[in-house]
């Protein structure tokens, strides 16, 4: 990891390209982040795919629920009129082990999909644990990772209260909480760390807001310009 901070692409570089895209995230990492942030959806045939909406409507020209879809039929579609929907396995082979992943269950029933990918990289792909941070709003798709493998680490997302989400990380050992940037303050920082829990905050995009955030002590900044850090 290059910096203490750690420079985290939200969705890839989604301000630059495409989002939840491999020619995004390859465009975070040309820039030099630290690890990279995606999100996850399981669809009919079984595949975690990365993607952010539960539906296909706002950046595809498909429509409908994507967990209603197959991998095939997802992969006809085209984000923004000209790229592919990439499962999290494509996602994983780009980064290659060389830098944070950082996958949000996002759908339904994406935890055992997760738990199994997570299993299949560090035993037979030479990933340590530490590479992965697995995050999420949905506290059962989070308790059922930690139920299946308590060495995943784990990360608590949350838009509503710092403190529930130190109370309910320390629940399943999570490893940070990822509040959004507007909830953070310095003193429910150092209440997190005085947890032991690192924060990792999102989306931080304005180059002041960054600067505050870096100020407050965080420990992972997640923005859509990771170029602004």
């Amino acid at each position: 990891m290059k910096s203490q901070i750690l420079n985290i692409g939200h969705r890839g570089a989604k301000g630059h390209l495409a989002e939840n895209t491999l020619e995004s995230i390859k465009k975070a990492l040309e820039i030099g982040v630290d690890g990279i942030e995606i999100d996850v959806h399981k669809c009919t045939s079984g595949e975690l795919v990365v993607f952010h909406d539960f539906t296909l409507d706002r950046v595809t020209n498909g429509s409908g629920e994507v967990s209603k879809q197959s991998l095939s039929q997802l992969k006809q579609l085209k984000v923004l009129g000209k790229y592919e929907i990439p499962t999290l396995i494509e996602v994983l082979d780009l980064i290659a082990g060389k830098y944070l992943i950082n996958i949000e269950l996002k759908g339904k029933n994406t935890a055992l999909g997760t738990f199994e990918t997570v299993m299949d990289y560090v035993q037979n792909k030479s990933w340590k644990y530490n590479q992965f941070l697995v995050s999420s709003f949905q506290q059962n798709e989070l308790q059922n990772l930690y139920n299946l493998n308590k060495n995943i680490p784990l990360a608590v997302l949350t838009k509503a209260s710092v403190s529930d989400a130190i109370q309910f990380a320390l629940t399943v050992q999570a490893h940070a909480i990822h509040p959004n940037f507007a909830l953070v303050t310095m003193d429910n920082v150092k209440a997190a760390h005085e947890k032991g829990l690192k924060v990792n905050t999102w989306t931080v995009n304005e180059k002041e807001t960054i600067e505050r955030m870096k100020s407050y002590g965080v420990d992972g900044i997640i923005s859509d310009f990771p170029n602004r850090f």
